[in-house]
């Protein structure tokens, strides 16, 4: 898909709930607000920086989809960004990353203790803001989801530099870590809408083929993609010694010398062969298969909305399946 499509699609997606996103900045500006200077500070540089707000955006068009008249909605797309703050806060600490969404990280611009304080501050604050709904499906499901995602960081944490990790392992990794928030803020539009369970179920596996969709095709950018454009280093997966899906298939079924390459890569967390790695992964096939299994679980993304009524909220969620596995950044 070219930029500009990419670009468009972007732009037909927000254009559908563009009113109920600036609710929703109304609301992350107002609870952002802390006595404590710097948390303010730390809070507003990442927040500020953008990002697609893919999570906050399922909230909003499944509760659209189902018809929500009301406002909590704005309040439950908000939590969600904050989660998803929190943990990029904690992500480039334990990752040491230096740049996200095109910018500094900020641990590398406050430090890591900062960083770090401030994401306990974003997840205290959304788990406020829980409470205040008052609805005990909505507490269940956050607090679950943040718990999945916490062990999901340990699981990515004792991968870290093992080549032995297989295709299973991984995308076990991928569910916890980055889908289930996928699922929950997807859910969560749908539960607060008065969907059915049945309803509910069926959001949140679109949510959570939707988020693997999207995590196999950041783990194909970071070989295959631009760093101004992606807005981070090109091969700090490689980098972090992380054995993501293009290094675990190459693994598989290389050659002897490309899985050699790929062993000690992982092991030692070589960034200097990343050239090497590069064209193993492309000439074999690996980003290939990457890209197909972002495609499929695409696909389970929308085959589970299938039931939805027809609308333009509807036809935005399957923009966004076709976005996630086209993108570019």
């Amino acid at each position: 898909m070219s930029a500009a499509l990419q670009h468009s699609q972007q732009n037909t997606i927000a254009h559908s709930i563009a009113a109920d996103m600036e609710a929703v900045n109304a609301v992350i500006r107002q609870r952002l607000h802390s006595e404590v200077t710097l948390v303010n500070q730390i809070a507003e540089y990442i927040i500020g920086a953008g990002g697609k707000r893919i999570r906050p955006t399922l909230v909003l068009l499944i509760a659209n989809a189902y018809a929500y008249q009301g406002t909590a909605h704005h309040e439950l797309a908000a939590v969600v960004e904050f989660i998803h703050t929190a943990t990029l806060l904690h992500d480039d600490v334990v990752d040491e990353s230096s740049m996200r969404r095109g910018r500094q990280t900020a641990n590398a611009l406050f430090g890591n203790a900062a960083s770090v304080l401030v994401g306990d501050f974003l997840y205290s604050r959304s788990f406020q803001m829980m409470v205040g709904l008052n609805n005990m499906r909505v507490m269940q499901i956050l607090s679950d989801a943040t718990n999945v995602i916490a062990e999901g960081e340990v699981l990515q944490l004792l991968n870290m530099h093992d080549p032995d990790v297989n295709e299973a392992a991984y995308l076990n990794v991928i569910r916890s870590k980055t889908a289930k928030l996928f699922e929950a803020a997807a859910q969560l539009g749908a539960l607060i809408a008065g969907a059915s369970d049945a309803d509910v179920d069926a959001a949140g596996e679109y949510g959570r083929s939707l988020g693997t969709a999207f995590q196999l095709i950041d783990d194909v950018l970071d070989y295959a993609g631009d760093a101004d454009t992606i807005g981070k280093n090109v091969g700090d997966d490689l980098r972090e010694g992380k054995p993501t899906l293009p290094l675990i298939w190459l693994m598989e079924h290389g050659s002897q010398a490309q899985r050699q390459l790929v062993r000690n890569c992982i092991e030692q967390g070589d960034e200097q062969h990343f050239d090497a790695v590069l064209a193993a992964v492309t000439n074999s096939g690996a980003l290939d298969y990457t890209r197909n299994a972002a495609q499929v679980a695409a696909g389970r993304a929308s085959a589970a909305i299938a039931g939805l009524p027809d609308s333009g909220f509807k036809q935005s969620l399957l923009q966004l399946c076709e976005f996630a596995v086209d993108r570019d950044h």
